[in-house]
C-alpha cells in the first residue's frame, strides 16, 4: 500500500511540474502549417513584370556547433543548405507573382548539360543543328546568410522534492538570425537590406522518486519525463520567409516597386 501511495504521489507531482513557464512554452510547440507561408502567398501581386533574381549562395556564417552538454559536438548548429528555403520563399511570394528565380547555385551543372546538348546536336544534325536558347540573366541578386545563432538566451524552470519524490520542468530558448539584401546587377547598389530573427524553444519535464525501504535494505527508484525541441531547420525557414516578406514591404516603402491594387 505504501508503494502504491508513493507512485500515486509521483504521478500527481508530475502533472504539476509544468508551471510557471513562459506563455509560449505552457503547451509544447507543435509543427503545424507555417504561418509565414500563408503570409507569403497572401501578398498582393507586383504591379509590373515579374522580377528575375539570382541566388549564388546563402550560407551559414555563424560557425556555431550544435549545443551539447559535456560532449564535443562537430555538427553545425544550423542547416548548411539554407538557399533551398530562400528559393522556395521567393517562388511563393504572392503566389509566384513577384520573383522568377534563375539557377545559379548549380550553374556548373547547367553549363555542362548545355554543352552536352550542343555537342550532340552538332554531331547528329550537322549544319542544321538547332541552336540553344540564350540563358536568362538576372537583373537583381539576393545576397546574405545565417548570421547569428545564440544558444541559451533564456533558461529556467521549476522543481520540487519531498522525501525523495520530486518533479522538475526546464526550458531553454535559442535564437537564430538571418540577413538578406537585394543588389542591383547593373549598378552594384544595395537596394534593400533586412534582418529577421526567430526563437527556438526547447522544453523538458520529468519526475522521479528515490526511496529506501525496510531500514535501507531495499531501494525504490522511478523516473519519468519527456522533452520537446523545436527543429532548428524550421526556425531557419521561418526567419528566411519573414526576411523575404520584409524585403518586399521595404522595397515598396522606398518606391522600388508597387503592389497591384485590386480592381
Amino acid at each position: 500500500m505504501k508503494h502504491l501511495l508513493l507512485i500515486a504521489t509521483l504521478v500527481v507531482l508530475a502533472g504539476c511540474s509544468t508551471g510557471p513557464l513562459p506563455a509560449s512554452l505552457q503547451r509544447p510547440a507543435e509543427i503545424q502549417d507555417n504561418p509565414m507561408v500563408e503570409e507569403l502567398n497572401e501578398l498582393k501581386p507586383l504591379n509590373g513584370p515579374v522580377m528575375t533574381v539570382g541566388l549564388y549562395s546563402f550560407t551559414d556564417k555563424t560557425g556555431q556547433r550544435k549545443p551539447a552538454e559535456n560532449v564535443a559536438n562537430l555538427s553545425s548548429a544550423v542547416t548548411q543548405g539554407a538557399e533551398v528555403w530562400v528559393i522556395d520563399a521567393l517562388l511563393q511570394a504572392g503566389n509566384g507573382t513577384w520573383f522568377e528565380v534563375v539557377e545559379r547555385i548549380g550553374m556548373d551543372h547547367v553549363i555542362k548539360e548545355r554543352q552536352l546538348i550542343r555537342n550532340t546536336r552538332e554531331n547528329y544534325e550537322k549544319d542544321n543543328a538547332t541552336p540553344l536558347q540564350p540563358m536568362k540573366f538576372a537583373g537583381i541578386l539576393i545576397e546574405g546568410g545565417i548570421v547569428g545563432y545564440d544558444s541559451n538566451v533564456t533558461t529556467g524552470g521549476t522543481g520540487a522534492r519531498y522525501f525523495g519524490i520530486g518533479t522538475a520542468a526546464e526550458y531553454r530558448i535559442d535564437t537564430v538570425t538571418v540577413a538578406m539584401r537585394l543588389v542591383s546587377v547593373s549598378t552594384g547598389r544595395i537596394l534593400v537590406s533586412v534582418a529577421a530573427e526567430k526563437t527556438i524553444a526547447s522544453y523538458r519535464t520529468g519526475a522521479d522518486a528515490f526511496k529506501f525501504l525496510d531500514l535501507g535494505t531495499k531501494a525504490l527508484e522511478i523516473e519519468t519525463g519527456y522533452s520537446v525541441n523545436e527543429p532548428t531547420n524550421y526556425a531557419v525557414r521561418e526567419a528566411i520567409e519573414q526576411a523575404v516578406i520584409e524585403l518586399i514591404y521595404q522595397g515598396a516603402d522606398q518606391d522600388l516597386w508597387k503592389f497591384k491594387e485590386e480592381e
